[in-house]
């Protein structure tokens, strides 16, 4: 395990500090704001600086994380107005693949929206032991779900920018419903679910848009608007 003479090695700490890191952004063990001190995170995990920044680089360019100017880094703050902009993007490009994929997805597509959807729906959004925050394994069902219903499109350069926003945006999605927790998603999923498998991509894409609308409507603390 030496250092500069085994760069596979520092790379698989790299990954695991990176994996770590990130993990604990989305469990919200970092409060928004908070200062990611590369020191501390040295410390903490045993390894080097070098390999601390290496993986909040990595952090940063995921949207988790901001590289602030001769202050280090952070967790973004609530008030961040790229959450915004983000979810702006998202109903831009989302509702535009949703119809092309509806329009070329093949039955093989169907079969993997309806399994998709079933697992999405099997699985608990909430464990006690988990908080106020959703489980790693429905967060999972849930992008799976999303990404499956674009995947029809086959463009995957459409799907890789869905990729993108999707992981800047988790982070401002579990605030979201930890902070609207009566928010029933199951039925804005259903309809979802439904609208594709009928092949009706003015509905399917309408019902998208309001389901983006409300995750950035909540996490502005809007709660007005309400499913």
């Amino acid at each position: 395990m030496a250092h500069s003479a085994t760069p596979p090695g520092k790379q698989m700490l790299s990954e695991q500090v990176y994996a770590h890191l990130r993990d604990a952004i989305m469990r919200g063990d970092h409060s928004p704001g908070a200062p990611l001190k590369p020191q501390d995170l040295a410390k903490e995990q045993g390894v080097s600086l070098a390999v601390v920044r290496e993986a909040l680089v990595r952090v940063v360019g995921e949207g988790l994380a901001d590289r602030l100017p001769n202050r280090g880094f952070a967790v973004p703050s609530f008030s961040d107005r790229r959450w915004q902009e983000i979810a702006e993007a998202r109903r831009t490009v989302e509702p535009v693949v949703l119809r092309m994929s509806i329009e070329r997805g093949d039955v093989d597509w169907e079969a993997r929206v309806r399994a998709a959807h079933h697992r999405l729906v099997r699985t608990p959004a909430y464990e006690p032991e988990a908080g106020e925050y959703y489980t790693a394994a429905w967060a999972e069902a849930h992008r799976v779900f999303h990404r499956t219903l674009l995947e029809g499109c086959g463009n995957p350069v459409l799907l890789d920018t869905f990729d993108r926003m999707w992981t800047a945006s988790e982070l401002a999605r579990r605030w979201s419903a930890h902070r609207n927790p009566g928010r029933d998603g199951v039925e804005e999923h259903r309809r979802l679910e439904e609208a594709v498998l009928a092949r009706d991509a003015e509905t399917a894409a309408a019902v998208l848009v309001q389901h983006l609308t409300l995750t950035a409507a909540a996490l502005a603390g809007d709660s007005s608007q309400a499913t």
